[in-house]
């Protein structure tokens, strides 16, 4: 039998940039061996538009990866975001069979794909079914019930699923560098996990995950995803907001947001000017901190209250005892935690990347990356894995394949 490790891919597909982190598993631990990164082409929103330019751009972070690595990549965990995802609450119930009542594995294999059974729409697949904690006779059992006693027995499901095609397309990418897609594994999920610890998604968080592109939000409870989401705005409208209130291209638009924008307005003195490039060379001009900070202020607030209304009654503040965690590139936007503890009501936070990423890599903006290596490899909450075996969701797209 072989010892040989297997060296597994994280990539995210986004709308600014491909990022790919190389890890080698030993089937005990994992290290992070290479890295790869590319201004992302022919993605909008998180949604492959262009075939060719996504695949040339994603190609390159994967060679990049493999040359910093010194090892050819096994196979991927590929990064799911967009509109096109959406999201739905499934429940069942059981009586159990024992004459002694004692719950045993069949109680709950059908009480589990009883409440995975609902039907989806043609042209819609699985991406996870996020399994919330059993019940047995209405108590939560924070762990398997099997050999519990109990006349019934209730699970429920959070189920993920997005367009075949979307799907398809972002997976034929992959393919195309002749790689296997071992899993996929929505952005949320995996940046969630990454900024979040274990006793804070028990007591209740919610992590948002501000890319340039789309924003992606995971709300835990009791250990474990409760209810995720896409809002398809990102850093990318910050940036066009001020290029078309300040008349700018959107280069000189992107740098007066890294320089200048807040998610909450500081300054006071109208008068108050910045120059944009610094350097008073024909062309630089100046420009206002209030209307910079305007601009960028009601966007966050904005984005922030159509993430709270997606949650709906799934969020209220006693429930989400550790607040909000902040992470993705847009996360660095100074006063982005003041604003959304304001608009959440509870303590909210720049999510930190833990201290055994090389620091070089610690970057809010790489943690969906990094969140799917290790999330892919813990086995959270019977996620939907099909890859690792014949008639699951990705067989399910050999048939898009073949005719392209």
């Amino acid at each position: 039998m072989s010892n040989r490790p297997t060296f597994i891919a994280a990539v995210e597909i986004g709308t600014s940039k491909v990022t790919v982190f190389v890890g080698e598993y030993n089937g005990r631990e994992l290290a992070i061996i290479g890295h790869g990164e590319c201004t992302s082409r022919g993605v909008i929103k998180g949604s492959v538009v262009d075939y060719k330019a996504a695949s040339e751009c994603t190609h390159s972070a994967l060679e990049q990866a493999e040359r910093d690595a010194g090892e050819r990549i096994d196979c991927v965990f590929l990064a799911q975001t967009g509109a096109h995802l959406e999201g739905f609450y499934n429940e069942a119930a059981v009586n159990v069979k024992a004459a002694d009542n004692m719950i045993d594995r069949n109680d709950i294999r059908m009480v589990s794909d009883l409440a995975k059974s609902k039907e989806l729409p043609a042209g819609r697949a699985v991406v996870h079914h996020i399994r919330r904690p059993f019940r047995v006779d209405g108590r939560l059992v924070p762990s398997a019930p099997e050999n519990l006693v109990g006349q019934k027995l209730e699970v429920g499901y959070w189920t993920v699923h997005g367009q075949e095609q979307r799907i398809a397309d972002n997976i034929h990418v992959i393919r195309g560098f002749n790689l296997e897609v071992r899993d996929l594994v929505l952005s949320s999920l995996a940046s969630g996990h990454m900024v979040t610890m274990p006793e804070e998604r028990q007591h209740g968080v919610l992590a948002i995950d501000l890319g340039a592109g789309t924003t992606d939000f995971a709300l835990y409870r009791d250990g474990v995803a409760h209810t995720t989401g896409v809002v398809p705005v990102g850093g990318a409208h910050f940036t066009n907001d001020l290029s078309i209130g300040l008349r700018l291209t959107e280069n000189q638009a992107e740098k007066l947001k890294l320089r200048f924008g807040r998610a909450n307005v500081q300054c006071r003195d109208k008068n108050d000017k910045v120059w944009l490039d610094g350097n008073f060379a024909i062309g630089d001009r100046q420009f206002s901190r209030l209307a910079i900070e305007q601009i960028t202020a009601a966007r966050a607030r904005e984005l922030l209250e159509v993430v709270k209304k997606k949650l709906g009654g799934a969020f209220t503040p006693e429930t989400c005892a550790a607040g909000v965690v902040l992470t993705g590139g847009t996360a660095k936007l100074a006063g982005l935690a003041e604003t959304a503890a304001q608009v959440f009501g509870v303590p909210a936070r720049l999510g930190e990347t833990p201290s055994w990423v090389a620091e070089n890599l610690r970057d809010p903006g790489s943690n969906t990356a990094l969140g799917l290596l290790y999330w892919g490899l813990s086995g959270q909450n019977e996620r939907q894995a099909p890859a690792r075996r014949s008639g699951g969701l990705l067989s399910g797209f050999k048939r898009l394949f073949a005719s392209s």
